[in-house]
């Protein structure tokens, strides 16, 4: 089979970036989309909160908490291809509404054993390991189901409201949750060893899981307008991944950016999942509102990133590639001074920032990948980016949990160093250099 080349497709510039917001939000099934899934997402940071937070209450230990964050990634990135390879045979929305429901169940299992107080290590293990297995099939469904539902020109509008939507909810969330955890945690001083009130985090829980069913629900309304183009029927699930992995592998560009992403997410994703809410422990009054506040900060700079790049012209594609790896290595100076930060407001501060830098060269990034990809690999080639972020997200949790305990200062220094060298030197790239300008190769 042969497909023309593709370039990027400007957005239309005869309306303004507002008009075109209005166009999109107009259609229903993305109007579904973006409602259920704001729904959902300001659910998740309920639980994205509560769950570092259970751990550390019950044990006190970052390894613990690394191990927990390994759990979930394991089979976060071994089943992640497969997550692709069926997001293209079948139905971007099935398989989200068919995660959703799993995930919600296994959320509101979770908060049952907390609110009941038998809730065990082994529990929340058993928990993240299949959590992780149903992200697996639920995050490449969601980032093709965007190009699934709307037109090539209006994709850079419609991925900025929904990941626009998507940090709205993480400023908004990690303070409420964190409120919501921070009434209830009263300790119990009526026995010789204080017992953490766990109440809040289960209520935390119980809450993720009804927007997880208000997602659900919203996925089964929406019907497909524009008919999906499946993966050759002839395929099995192996060789419609191997097909995927050789489209990538032998599209130079692509293979040394998904190489590059994959480091950057090591440096960058593990040391600020796991040092902010040590941060917040050990350094800051009120831990539980502390590390909401923060989180919050870093949504509300995500925010205003991705605002900006949906209503600002997109850089010169000539210098695309320079400008978005230059960028991640501000990302990386900014969490050497993250290592420093002591208190609340130069801590949010530096995470906002982080947070805006970040939203602008996401939106940027998935647009770009979205507009290069052949359709049909779409949900394959949206798998492998995910999994050159997650593939080393496991053993990068461990080993980051027990260095943080080790020492928190060095590791977030040290990786905010590293992140920064290796993107500069990757900005100024011949290849990086002139991605905004590379046309895919061809499929036959």
């Amino acid at each position: 089979m042969e497909m023309t080349p593709t370039t990027q497709e400007p957005i239309a510039t005869e309306t303004s970036a507002w008009q075109e917001i209005k166009v999109v939000l107009g259609q229903r099934n993305f109007r579904l989309l973006w409602l259920g899934e704001g729904i959902s997402l300001l659910g998740d940071q309920f639980g994205f909160i509560a769950l570092p937070w259970l751990v550390l209450q019950l044990t006190g230990d970052a390894f613990a908490m690394g191990v927990v964050m390994a759990m979930a990634g394991v089979p976060r990135a071994v089943f992640m291809l497969f997550g692709g390879a069926m997001t293209d045979r079948f139905s971007p929305r099935m398989l989200m509404l068919v995660t959703n429901i799993a995930r919600m169940i296994l959320v509101a299992a979770l908060s049952l054993a907390i609110l009941t107080n038998t809730i065990e290590m082994w529990m929340i293990y058993l928990f993240a390991l299949l959590f992780g297995l149903a992200d697996a099939f639920f995050y490449p469904a969601s980032s093709a189901i965007v190009p699934a539902i709307l037109p090539k020109q209006q994709l850079q509008i419609g991925n900025s409201i929904t990941q626009g939507t998507a940090q709205l909810s993480v400023f908004l969330g990690p303070v409420l949750a964190g409120l919501i955890i921070a009434m209830f945690a009263v300790e119990n001083t009526g026995s010789e060893t204080a017992v953490p009130d766990l109440r809040g985090i289960g209520i935390a829980f119980a809450l993720d899981a009804v927007t997880f069913l208000a997602s659900a629900l919203t996925l089964k309304l929406m019907r497909t307008t524009r008919p999906h183009t499946a993966s050759k029927e002839a395929q099995n699930m192996w060789q419609s991944i191997r097909e995927g992995l050789a489209y990538v592998w032998h599209d130079e560009l692509l293979r040394t950016i998904f190489i590059i992403v994959a480091a950057i997410s090591v440096l960058s994703i593990a040391p600020i999942n796991l040092g902010v809410p040590v941060i917040s422990d050990e350094r800051m009054p009120n831990g539980a509102a502390a590390f909401g506040i923060l989180m919050s900060a870093y949504g509300a700079g995500s925010l205003i990133g991705i605002i900006l790049s949906g209503v600002l012209p997109r850089p010169p594609a000539a210098m695309l590639g320079t400008v978005l790896f230059m960028a991640v290595g501000i990302i990386g100076l900014l969490m050497m001074g993250l290592a420093f930060s002591y208190s609340l407001l130069s801590a949010g501060l530096l995470l906002a920032l982080i947070g805006l830098i970040d939203g602008w060269v996401i939106i940027q990034f998935t647009t770009w990948l979205q507009l290069r990809s052949p359709e049909v690999l779409l949900g394959r080639i949206m798998a492998l980016l995910m999994f050159a972020f997650v593939g080393l997200a496991p053993v990068a949790d461990m080993v980051f949990g027990w260095l943080i305990e080790w020492n928190i200062v060095v590791v977030i220094l040290v990786s905010g160093g590293l992140l920064a060298m290796l993107s500069f030197v990757a900005a100024f790239q011949p290849n990086i250099r002139k991605m905004g300008t590379a046309v895919s190769p061809r499929l036959d």
